[in-house]
């Protein structure tokens, strides 16, 4: 997979074309995406939701079908959406997979770290579809994902990454350092 990912470096894949190996088993920490801009605003309109997901949002309570063709907003939130949004708008405004971690507790106060790859989808130079990852692991061991993601005031997440994957970074001419170009989410 990750040779079909640099081959198509100078734009962006389709949708049509992401076939990665294995996805059954990843499908339950899956979301997919389209996005609706009017070239100012976008909203994500979620069209999969993995299992997992649903979980560890709140939302388990709702049939799989009403889980789909809902905006992202509306699903988890003024407050969640205002914390995560950013990353999404640095998908589609970059159009470069974003990876951020969020450290958050669970029910019993163990530490889990949160972690979101959102992969642009396109064509034409415009983003169409995200597919997020999401997964959830703790040094402490076992931990409870039910509403991790939740809005509880006292357990806010705190993020603690967030950057753009960009290719062009690792060919850059001599003296040139990386560092100069590593951009932090806001």
């Amino acid at each position: 997979m990750a040779e079909r990912a640099t081959q198509a470096a100078q734009g962006l894949p389709s949708i049509a074309d992401f076939k990665p190996d294995g996805i059954g088993d990843e499908l339950i920490d899956m979301m997919r995406f389209d996005v609706e801009s009017d070239g100012g605003t976008a909203r994500y309109l979620i069209t999969q939701e993995g299992s997992r997901l649903a979980v560890t949002y709140g939302s388990e309570h709702l049939a799989p079908a009403e889980r789909t063709n809902r905006y992202l907003d509306a699903a988890i939130g003024t407050e969640r959406d205002a914390r995560v949004l950013p990353c999404y708008q640095a998908c589609l405004e970059r159009k470069r997979p974003i990876y951020s971690i969020a450290l958050v507790q669970d029910v019993d106060g163990k530490d889990v770290s949160y972690e979101r790859l959102l992969l642009p989808f396109g064509s034409a130079g415009d983003v169409e579809q995200i597919v997020g990852s999401y997964k959830t692991i703790s040094v402490e061991g076992s931990f409870k994902v039910s509403n991790l993601m939740g809005l509880r005031p006292e357990n806010v997440p705190v993020s603690v990454i967030n950057a753009v994957i960009d290719l062009e970074l690792a060919r850059r001419p001599p003296g040139v350092r990386i560092a100069d170009d590593i951009v932090e989410v806001q």
